[in-house]
């Protein structure tokens, strides 16, 4: 499964959880940026150092609040995908948003 593969799933269990319209469409546009900098990726494929690598040169550019939404994406998107079983283990595990 790649990772907009991974999104339709994702996106579908929080329409269901009632997330908002603009929720899901932030996310979406998360989900965008991380496909345009990695590639859409085999979810196996990904590592907790390419999710730090990739926030990392995110974190050049913008605010730490901007950065802290990103990595709550990232870390709900990649939990949703452990917990949903379509991965052994959550690469995002040990992700941490900037101490404020």
């Amino acid at each position: 499964m790649n990772l907009s593969e991974l999104w339709h799933h994702y996106e579908s269990d929080k329409r269901i959880q009632g997330f908002s319209a603009n929720t899901l469409k932030a996310y979406s546009l998360q989900l965008k940026m991380l496909v345009t900098e990695l590639g859409d990726l085999e979810i196996t494929e990904i590592t907790l150092n390419l999710l730090k690598e990739y926030l990392a040169k995110q974190s050049d550019r913008l605010k730490p609040s901007s950065l802290g939404h990103r990595i709550r994406f990232v870390r709900s998107l990649f939990r949703f995908a452990y917990e949903e079983t379509y991965l052994p283990t959550n690469p995002s595990l040990k992700l941490r948003a900037q101490n404020g």
